[in-house]
C-alpha cells in the first residue's frame, strides 16, 4: 500500500509551546481525508509542515516517501490552499493561470481554464473583487492544475456560504475522482467531512488522537444504555470516551472490542458522535482546572 503522508513523531514548537507534539500518522494513497480539532490542535501547523513551510523540531514528514525540505522533485507532488485562499487580489483569474504556468514545470492551463469557465469565473476582473466562493474556487482550480498526487486544504470552505461550501465540495470531489489525488481537508464543518471523507485524523492538544478509516472507526464504536456505571469494566469495551448519568442509568459512548455484556443495550452511532466524544475528552476538566474552577 502506498502512503501518501508519514509523519512520525513530528513536532512543532514556538517557544516553549508546542504547537504539534509527537504527532505519527500514514495517509494511504487515494483517500480523501478529514483532519479534525479544536482551535489550536496543531492543524495549520501540520499542514505546513506536510508543505515544507515550516522546519520540524522534532520528528520527521515524508510526501511519497520523501521529505519535502530542501527538495524540489517533492514540490510538484503537492497543491496547497491555505486558510483564506490567499490570491493576489489585483490579478485577474485569468492571469493568475498564466501566472501559475511559469512557475510550474508541470502545469496543465486547459483544466483551469475549463473548470473556472464551468463554474461562471469572470477571466478578466480582479479576484479580489469576487465573492468568497468564487476566490475559493479560483484557488484550488490553481492548486488542481498543478495536478498534484496529494492536495491539502486548509479550512477552504469555512468562511462560504452552504451553497457556495456545496459547490465547492462537489467540484472538488469531481476533479479528485477523475485524478486520484489524494487529499487531506481541514475543517470544523464534521457534517461536510462526514459527506465526502473515507478517512479521519481527529488532533487534540496538539496530538494525534484518532486516525483511519472511516468505516472501521464508526464500526468499533457504540453508544450503550444501561444500569448506573460506576467504573466498573464492561465485557466487550476497551475504553469508555464519554457517559452521562441519570439516577439509575447510565449512556456511554465506548470503543468496542467484542461482544458487550448483554446487560446493555447496544446502539449504533455516526461519525459526528465518535468525532465529538475524542475532542470533547478530558476537554471541559482541563479548561477548568487551569483557571482554578473546581471540576
Amino acid at each position: 500500500m502506498e502512503i501518501a503522508l508519514e509523519a512520525d513523531r513530528l513536532g512543532k514548537r514556538y517557544g516553549r509551546r508546542w504547537a504539534l507534539q509527537d504527532c505519527s500518522l500514514r495517509l494511504p494513497a487515494g483517500r480523501i481525508a478529514g483532519l479534525v480539532g479544536p482551535n489550536g490542535a496543531g492543524k495549520s501547523t501540520l499542514l505546513h509542515l506536510a508543505v515544507g513551510l515550516l522546519d520540524p523540531d522534532a520528528g520527521e514528514v515524508r510526501i511519497f516517501n520523501r521529505s519535502p525540505y530542501d527538495n524540489p522533485a517533492v514540490l510538484p507532488e503537492i497543491g496547497f490552499v491555505a486558510q483564506d485562499t490567499p490570491l493576489y487580489r489585483d490579478f485577474t483569474a485569468a492571469e493568475l493561470v498564466q501566472l501559475g504556468g511559469r512557475m510550474n514545470r508541470r502545469w496543465d492551463a486547459a483544466l483551469a481554464r475549463e473548470r473556472l469557465a464551468q463554474l461562471g469565473i469572470p477571466p478578466k476582473l480582479p479576484v479580489g473583487k469576487l465573492s468568497g466562493g468564487q476566490r475559493a474556487q479560483v484557488a484550488l482550480a490553481l492548486a488542481l492544475a498543478k495536478r498534484p498526487r496529494l492536495l491539502l486544504l486548509d479550512e477552504p470552505v469555512a468562511s462560504l456560504d452552504p451553497l457556495a461550501r456545496r459547490e465547492f465540495l462537489q467540484s472538488l470531489m469531481g476533479s479528485v475522482a477523475e485524478s486520484g489525488t489524494t487529499v487531506l481537508l481541514s475543517s470544523h464543518l464534521l457534517a461536510d467531512l462526514e459527506r465526502v471523507c473515507d478517512h479521519l485524523i481527529v488532533l487534540h492538544a496538539s496530538r494525534v488522537r484518532l486516525e483511519g478509516a472511516v468505516d472501521d472507526l464508526v464500526a468499533a464504536h457504540r453508544q450503550l444504555v444501561g444500569p448506573r456505571h460506576l467504573g466498573e469494566p464492561i465485557a466487550g469495551v476497551a475504553a469508555v470516551l464519554r457517559a452521562s448519568h441519570t439516577g439509575r442509568q447510565s449512556t456511554l459512548l465506548a470503543r468496542v472490542d467484542g461482544v458487550v455484556d448483554p446487560e446493555w443495550t447496544v446502539h449504533d452511532v455516526g461519525l459526528e458522535d465518535v468525532i465529538l466524544a475524542y475532542l470533547d475528552d478530558g476537554e471541559t476538566t482541563s479548561r477548568r482546572t487551569e483557571w482554578g474552577v473546581p471540576a
